[in-house]
């Protein structure tokens, strides 16, 4: 008999497991796809702005990671695939807008002179002055990323490089972050003897390219958004998506699993063979509560950060910065940068996207201009209306930009909860949770409060999650996985 496999949860991550299972099942197996919203794709969200498609959630991919890469290819998208234009990016920092230097991992220097022009005299010190430091010594613990990297680079490091590039990432908290989960090239780096963060940054930075050949891109994204991948996969998975339906318990029964759906006064059942849970840490947790208690109380201590994105369209024509004559791509604002009027900045980071991706205009050749708001920790702006955030963006990008068209287009699109805290100790979390659940027959779990926020990552479990189901199942009826 063919099995039933419910998969709870319909963004990315949830997703590729629906793909991965019917590649590895076959067509008879029955996949259910169980999300409470009423839209597909999670964090991922294309909108039309200005006539164009335009994403408001995750913006790109890593490329140096094949998982989307290869998943495009079988989805029959692999064309659509697009990578940035040569535009550099830009940090806001002591005041000044100024290139993000090179020569870091996640705005850590290997040398002081080239973040000489965004730190202070006195930040440029503290970075030199790490040489004479005692080396470092992790025994194999995790370190506070901000915790380390003040007492050996400085405040200024953390405050004006890492901080802004870790919250364009987490929106978090750099004093609350893991080192090896956040920033992991380091972390390895010390673990295998560098004994300097300035030994360890050179050592993680990635060897430059051959002579005569270009530098293979880092980022990606779809030329027609994230939908484009949504909707294959969706295709592909052949599943039965049933949207607005929330899994309310999850129990196992003598043959598999039942999971109670729908409303609390009205709620229906269903029977699955296996599940695959690809939700946020919270329902997890929830769901969890009974079949696995240890993940659930692991999972309880995963914080999470909210954040808004907003979309701006501006007249053809408007002016997108540049910096000593090259295309800016963007500026990232580090925490407690104020205009110049001695108001904060509400955005962390604008993506000037007409400039970072050639393809980005709207449908009469509008400029698109993307930004974000909102930090762990910092929640009274994103408790704003959408007219006064939208507002006070837009003061922030004539501030840094000297934008101060109207737009002919906008939109407002927040993420509540939407990016899990990686936290001191998140690997050993993670670990623990993996394995009280793989002691159960027939569940798996998926998704960014694992292994990475960031879209490969995810697909990586969603796809992981989705073998060791098939694995149990094929076993179970006394076949071995390929067979």
């Amino acid at each position: 008999m063919a099995p039933r496999v419910a998969v709870v949860g319909g963004g990315i991550a949830g997703l590729s497991a629906a793909h991965r299972l019917r590649t590895e099942l076959g067509p008879d197996a029955e996949i259910v796809l169980l999300e409470q919203t009423g839209r597909l794709g999670g964090k991922l969200r294309t909108v039309e702005l200005a006539g164009t498609p335009y994403d408001l959630g995750a913006e790109a991919f890593l490329a140096r990671r094949p998982e989307v890469l290869r998943l495009a290819e079988e989805l029959g998208v692999e064309t659509e695939v697009v990578h940035p234009a040569d535009a550099r990016a830009t940090v806001r920092a002591g005041g000044r807008t100024r290139h993000l230097p090179g020569g870091t991992v996640m705005g850590v220097p290997a040398e002081a002179d080239s973040v000489a022009e965004v730190l202070s005299a006195d930040g440029v010190a503290a970075v030199r002055s790490e040489a004479d430091l005692p080396p470092i010594d992790l025994g194999g613990a995790d370190a506070s990323v901000g915790g380390l990297l003040r007492e050996r680079v400085g405040d200024e490091v953390v405050d004006r490089l890492v901080e802004p590039l870790l919250g364009g990432v987490y929106a978090g908290d750099a004093n609350r972050l893991g080192l090896r989960a956040t920033i992991p090239a380091l972390a390895a780096a010390l673990d295998a003897g560098a004994p300097s963060i300035a030994e360890a940054v050179r050592s993680a930075l990635p060897a430059p390219p051959a002579r005569n050949t270009s530098p293979k891109p880092v980022f990606g994204a779809f030329r027609g958004g994230y939908r484009e991948l949504i909707d294959r996969l969706l295709l592909a998975a052949d599943a039965q998506a049933r949207l607005g339906l929330p899994v309310r318990a999850l129990a196992r029964t003598g043959s598999g699993w039942r999971l109670e759906i729908g409303s609390a006064p009205a709620p229906e059942h269903l029977e699955a063979d296996a599940v695959v849970l690809a939700v946020p840490a919270p329902a997890a947790r929830r769901l969890l509560a009974d079949p696995v208690p240890a993940a659930s109380a692991r999972l309880a201590e995963v914080e999470l950060a909210s954040m808004a994105v907003i979309g701006l369209a501006f007249p053809p024509g408007t002016p997108l910065p540049a910096h000593d004559g090259v295309a800016a791509s963007g500026t990232l604002i580090a925490r407690g940068e104020r205009r110049a009027d001695g108001t904060p900045f509400t955005a962390k980071a604008f993506t000037y996207s007409s400039n970072k991706w050639s393809h980005l205009r709207g449908a009469n050749g509008e400029v698109l201009v993307r930004g974000s708001v909102g930090r762990f920790g910092e929640v009274a702006e994103l408790q704003r209306e959408d007219a006064d955030l939208l507002a006070d963006v837009r003061a922030d990008l004539a501030e840094l930009t000297g934008i101060t068209a109207e737009p002919v287009d906008s939109a407002v699109l927040r993420w509540g909860g939407g990016l899990p805290q990686y936290g001191v100790d998140h690997l050993a979390l993670v670990d623990e949770v993996e394995r009280a659940v793989a002691e159960v027959p027939g569940l798996a779990i998926a998704g960014a409060a694992l292994h990475g926020v960031g879209v490969p990552a995810c697909v990586a479990t969603g796809e992981a999650a989705a073998t060791g189901i098939t694995r149990g199942l094929l076993r179970a009826g006394g076949r071995e996985v390929g067979r």
